[in-house]
């Protein structure tokens, strides 16, 4: 899983590198065009094309019907069966193409979250760092040494917290870079990387998982911690930046689903694509 999560998000760092050192927007407007343009590829081959733009027509000329009928009840009435009806067969004639387009949107947000779901660490700037034990794993049993970079410092001893299965660390940022933390524990070893003073679009790992599937498939930015660890994860908690719209804060996920909307229904016309 690691390859394809590292194959899959060198083509990322591809699309982004030239606005690394511009504003995210720059960035988000593009993989969100990007994703509007394969979201109108997997319609246009994975749906019934002639059966959408039948019952678009029919529910047209049902509407039509209404407005020019309106004082009618029957036909009225019977125009809303139509309508309905209609409205069915263009449910079903959609539901598949929205099945493919699943799987491939959820890989996209999953790699969009490294890019945009964190801020990096400021210089001086302290977070907590978390490692969470697996089920039935008691924190004040387990020892773990911690090293770091000059980079970063340590401020705190090890908080062990039972009931959530977790070992704390209160870190502080003291250089820019991306920072190598490493722990040890029984003859094993593993590392963390913490990022500091990074540029407005950076790829930032806030959890590194174990090996299963799901967790590498869900949190992609890191290699999978060490099997026989008993360790489930290791998080840095950065700040959440947002995307700064005249000065009002929007989570990136609203931003991007409505950039990748508008451009696919901009573009639909073009494509001759039915929706």
């Amino acid at each position: 899983m690691w390859t394809f999560n590292a194959a899959f998000g060198r083509i990322f760092e591809i699309i982004f590198l030239p606005f690394r050192q511009a504003s995210p927007w720059f960035g988000m407007i593009l993989i969100s065009l990007l994703t509007g343009l394969l979201m109108l590829f997997i319609f246009r081959h994975t749906s019934n094309q002639e059966g959408i733009r039948k019952a678009k027509n029919k529910i047209k000329a049902h509407l039509l019907e209404l407005r020019l009928y309106k004082d009618n009840m029957r036909v009225s009435l019977k125009a809303y069966g139509h309508i309905l009806l209609a409205n069915l067969k263009y449910l079903s004639y959609s539901a598949k193409p929205m099945l493919v387009m699943i799987v491939p949107v959820l890989l996209i947000l999953i790699q969009l979250n490294l890019w945009f779901g964190y801020r990096s660490l400021d210089v001086g700037q302290e977070a907590v760092l978390k490692i969470k034990l697996e089920e039935g794993k008691n924190p004040f049993q387990i020892e773990i040494a911690i090293e770091t970079p000059a980079g970063i410092s340590i401020e705190t001893p090890a908080l062990r917290i039972e009931d959530l299965r977790e070992i704390d660390w209160r870190l502080r940022a003291r250089d820019k870079g991306v920072h190598a933390v490493t722990f040890r524990s029984e003859n094993l070893s593993f590392s963390k990387q913490v990022a500091v003073a990074q540029n407005r679009l950076s790829k930032i790992s806030a959890v590194k998982v174990g090996s299963g599937f799901l967790d590498q498939v869900f949190n992609p930015g890191e290699r999978p911690l060490p099997k026989n660890l008993g360790i489930q994860s290791v998080e840095v908690v950065y700040p959440a930046p947002g995307m700064n719209l005249f000065g009002w804060h929007i989570h990136w996920l609203i931003v991007f689903f409505a950039l990748s909307i508008i451009f696919g229904f901009g573009l639909k016309g073009f494509f001759r694509v039915e929706i």
